[in-house]
């Protein structure tokens, strides 16, 4: 996608093959005394960001290709590819990417001249891969073609459905591997497309899939994403996964623990493509992530993040941020679609409550006047419910009571239908995207590469994150602005709305006023110190004191 936003500043250079950036990183650590006391030691680091340029022939391999999930993301490209119409109950319906962040979302890049904050489309300042472009093969239990797993799923309006099933007609989902213990029984009436062998034979097989699809469509990258059943949680065990010799001679050992998704993971990894896992399941085992790391090959999880849990690191972060205690949280679902059928097996549904249950942790932890060390956080209950009759139209109810002021309580009581593909599909686009991007961008201090974290950086779309400091919503979509803002050479989001403006000695920001401007000498200094000593008065001097808030 072209770009039309670009950054007039000496620290970013624009080429054909590259976008240069030099960014300083300001950050803090900190010291905790035995007494308590906290001294925090701010620092700076230059870092230099490199953007390439080239977005490469990407595609996609899904694991659950006839899914609601997926058949719903292939439905969504092509509708918009084809610019497809079609007629609903309140009129004509386009084709859209509603709800997806790298299609749809901007960023604040600044105020113009009247001190109006300007909102740019994030497509338009870096260059990210086209979905239209996006070529897409995959595995799944099931036989059925996309048009007919598309139909299945009814997820699309019946007019839609018909002008997608000839172009989704002729794609068929590879064989899977599949092990009926993983998942619940119920999946067995679907399981028809199988592939056979020892867990090593089928890693080989899959290998062999990615190659295959690499060649027929001529890419230059492909990325692997999970969106097929809810697995059940598996335990690290010390001489089985938790290492990647150990898993490697429990594979070759076809040892049982090792669930169909570990495979698909590790065939990934072993041929170079990154692999998320979009479910709750603990695919990325100790094992895993080493072996990624020696591949240097990024690896995210755990499970999309879409409406209900979404919503929950929202509130639970205005409610914690508020001053106020949350001291009952309790989610309740039901759904129709497969999903849910899956999730009504204990042993599945297991992995799926640890992930919504867990995304509240780190924000209760975030007040310890609130929670102090050692104190029972919140009651909270996750239930979901399979009635086939909804369909993919989930219900979530979610219940929050909080302590506030003077033993007074607070509920919050919250109804949410959504269509729960339709806002899974635009999600997965993202993680898609985004990942693509910053595997095309490096960041380094001193000619040294800084390695970026995707497991963490891509959090804002994973419930559980798998080395994440954060779920709060807010400040994992910054780290994705500011990473990009980093690769412009411009600064992170600060939110002061300081009234300050660039004066005229130095059009780029490097000298700042209020209601006038500062002469040369502070402006020297200002570059010199990153800061200024000195107060500002109404025509613009400085005289002795310190400016607190710069």
């Amino acid at each position: 996608m072209p770009i039309s936003v670009k950054v007039d500043s000496p620290g970013v250079t624009y080429e054909e093959e590259a976008v240069h950036s030099k960014y300083t990183y300001d950050a803090s650590t900190v010291v905790k005394d035995a007494d308590g006391r906290i001294t925090v030691k701010p620092y700076r680091v230059d870092m230099e960001v490199t953007t390439r340029t080239h977005v490469p022939k990407v595609g996609l391999m899904m694991v659950g290709l006839g899914g609601n999930n997926a058949t719903t993301l292939a439905g969504i490209i092509l509708a918009n590819k084809y610019g497809f119409t079609w007629h609903t109950k309140t009129g004509i319906q386009k084709a859209d990417f509603l709800g997806s962040i790298s299609q749809i979302g901007t960023f604040p890049v600044g105020q113009d001249e009247e001190g109006k904050e300007i909102f740019v489309p994030i497509r338009n300042m870096i260059p990210l891969m086209d979905p239209l472009d996006l070529e897409f093969d995959g595995w799944d239990i099931s036989h059925l073609n996309l048009a007919d797993a598309m139909s299945r799923a009814g997820v699309f309006e019946w007019e839609l459905q018909e002008q997608l099933r000839p172009l989704m007609e002729p794609i068929k989902p590879r064989p899977a591997a599949f092990f009926q213990e993983f998942v619940a029984a119920n999946q067995a009436e679907r399981a028809d497309n199988l592939l056979t062998g020892s867990r090593s034979q089928l890693v080989q097989q899959l290998r062999s899939d990615i190659r295959d699809f690499k060649a027929k469509k001529n890419l230059n990258k492909v990325i692997v994403l999970w969106v097929g059943n809810t697995e059940c949680y598996v335990d690290i065990i010390p001489g089985l996964n938790d290492s990647w010799g150990n898993l490697n001679e429990a594979l070759v050992a076809n040892a049982p623990e090792i669930s169909p998704s570990t495979l698909y993971a590790l065939a990934a990894i072993q041929e170079n493509c990154a692999y998320i896992n979009g479910s709750p399941q603990n695919t990325l085992v100790p094992g895993l992530v080493e072996l990624a790391a020696n591949h240097r090959v990024p690896v995210c999880g755990d499970d999309l993040k879409t409406g209900q849990t979404k919503l929950k690191s929202m509130l639970v972060e205005y409610l914690v941020g508020a001053g106020l205690r949350p001291e009952s949280i309790v989610s309740y679902n039901h759904l129709g679609n497969n999903d849910g059928k899956n999730l009504s097996a204990p042993h599945t549904f297991r992995s799926k409550e640890i992930t919504k249950r867990g995304v509240a942790d780190d924000m209760i932890g975030m007040n310890p006047e609130l929670f102090p060390p050692g104190a029972q956080g919140p009651d909270h209950l996750i239930v979901i419910k399979y009635v086939p009759y909804v369909g993919d139209s989930k219900r979530a109810m979610d219940e929050y009571i909080s302590s506030i002021a003077m033993g007074g309580k607070n509920t919050l009581v919250i109804h949410n239908t959504c269509e729960d593909s339709l806002l899974a599909a635009p999600i997965m686009l993202d993680l898609v995207i985004f990942l693509e991007l910053f595997q095309r961008m490096s960041f380094k201090v001193k000619g040294q590469e800084v390695e970026l974290d995707m497991g963490r950086i891509l959090g804002y779309w994973l419930k559980a994150p798998i080395t994440s400091l954060t779920n709060s919503l807010f400040r994992q979509r910054c780290c994705v602005e500011n990473l990009i803002r980093a690769a412009l050479s411009l600064p992170p989001s600060s939110h002061l709305y300081l009234d300050v403006k660039p004066t005229p000695i130095d059009h780029l920001g490097d000298g700042v006023g209020v209601k006038g401007s500062f002469d040369q000498v502070a402006v020297n200094e200002y570059k010199s110190y990153g800061r200024m000593n000195g107060d500002v008065t109404s025509n613009g001097n400085c005289g002795k004191g310190n400016i607190g808030n710069m």
